[in-house]
């Protein structure tokens, strides 16, 4: 008797997004919900000197090309932020809005996740440190070398959703398991 054929899983390229005024992080992974391979990363950093909206348009013409060269499935960004000041705040909103238009104008599901899941998620703690997740990160991906800080948390962002992913998958292909049964 021929067994029958199993569903492949389906493919997902995941663009995180750590933004920025300054500095603003990117990692693509690629998913078939149960295991993810690095892509790429980087950092987006227009120069300081710049007015703010200079900035900004530097940062949104970068994810549009990033956008268009990964061609991404999902985009994830961290849902809430903190600042150091109101100032600090407002320009770290504007990145974020920047990053939200560059989803919207590429047509791509925006998810968004907390630190303290992505920490959960990556790590196993909310309240890990920034260089915890970093080594977590280069770990699961196998990335030798140095990473930003900025992209390391992007790719956190990234895997934090695959897990979501993952889980989805799981309890979809139990659901049709028990389907099949009844």
């Amino acid at each position: 008797m021929k067994s029958p054929a199993r569903k492949s899983s389906p493919e997902f390229t995941i663009l995180g997004i750590d933004p920025g005024s300054i500095f603003c992080g990117y990692g693509v992974i690629r998913s078939n919900g149960r295991d993810a391979s690095y892509i790429a990363s980087g950092r987006i950093a227009p120069p300081a000197s710049n007015p703010l909206h200079i900035r900004l348009k530097a940062i949104h013409e970068a994810l549009t090309e990033i956008i268009a060269t990964y061609q991404p499935t999902d985009v994830v960004v961290e849902k809430v932020f903190f600042a150091k000041s109101a100032k600090a705040a407002l320009q770290l909103g504007q990145a974020r809005g920047v990053v939200l238009l560059a989803a919207a104008c590429g047509g791509i599901t925006l998810h968004e996740r907390s630190a303290l899941e992505v920490k959960k998620a990556v790590v196993g703690y909310g309240r890990a440190e920034k260089s915890q997740v970093q080594e977590m990160v280069k770990m699961i991906l196998k990335i030798r070398g140095t990473l930003y800080p900025d992209s390391a948390d992007a790719l956190a962002l990234a895997l934090c959703y695959m897990n979501t992913l993952q889980f989805n998958i799981a309890v979809k292909s139990q659901n049709n398991h028990m389907t099949e049964q009844q």
